[in-house]
């Protein structure tokens, strides 16, 4: 990396580390680098800064729904057209640009998990269907307790994709839910919401123990119905 642009970081020392990494990377793109050049590879920033990586990607991933970059196939992450409305108001383009996203990512979710639960309800063996009430067992302890249940809720859905017998699958939806992570723990604060939550979840599992692949179908499209609707409603 050219020294004059290692010359422009400083070693984060911030409890909200990624939102430090995204100003100076951001700090950088204003001063230095213009569009179409290539930000330095996550590996060089989180060694530059002394941070994860993760906190690379999550920084990063704020800028991209700034307007401020983009990923591209093969060639990294690109420094894009900077418009005047993102640096008059960047926080109303941020705001706009994360609605758009998560309303893709969320159809994205209404494409892709129906037809899984309609397979796993073919598919599912005892044993996994087992797993899935055992998980809504524990979804429910904790809501009882008041606890948060972001894991269990993630992990349902896990568990329906594995029994869909597809592993491909499997790895599409966590990338999917590690891009809505941020948007499903405030969603699931919503009063309402985690009840909400976990009455689709057994809707869905009452259609997959009868394997009745249309009527889980039907309950999974609901449930991603129904949190759509409380999430863009937090925007």
């Amino acid at each position: 990396m050219p020294t004059a642009i290692k010359s422009d970081f400083e070693v984060v020392r911030r409890n909200k580390v990624y939102e430090e990494v995204a100003k100076q990377i951001e700090r950088l793109i204003l001063k230095k680098l213009k569009p179409g050049d290539k930000l330095p590879s996550e590996r060089e920033l989180a060694e530059l800064l002394r941070v994860s990586r993760s906190s690379i990607r999550d920084a990063i991933r704020g800028l991209e729904l700034m307007g401020l970059v983009e990923p591209r196939q093969g060639a990294g992450t690109i420094v894009r057209e900077i418009s005047p409305d993102s640096l008059v108001n960047p926080f109303a383009h941020a705001l706009k640009r994360r609605q758009e996203l998560v309303s893709e990512l969320l159809d994205f979710r209404r494409m892709l998990e129906p037809p899984l639960a309609a397979r796993a309800a073919t598919h599912a063996s005892p044993d996994e269907i087992s797993e899935m009430e055992e998980i809504l067992q524990r979804q429910e302890k904790k809501q009882a307790q008041g606890d948060a249940s972001v894991g269990e809720d993630t992990e349902f859905h896990y568990s329906i994709a594995l029994a869909s017998d597809n592993s491909v699958v499997l790895k599409v939806l966590d990338i999917l839910m590690d891009l809505l992570r941020d948007t499903r723990e405030r969603s699931l604060q919503v009063e309402g919401r985690p009840q909400k939550s976990l009455a689709g979840h057994r809707r869905i599992l009452s259609a997959i123990r009868r394997h009745d692949a249309e009527a889980a179908k039907d309950a999974m499209r609901r449930h991603i119905e129904d949190v759509e609707e409380i999430v863009l409603n937090k925007f």
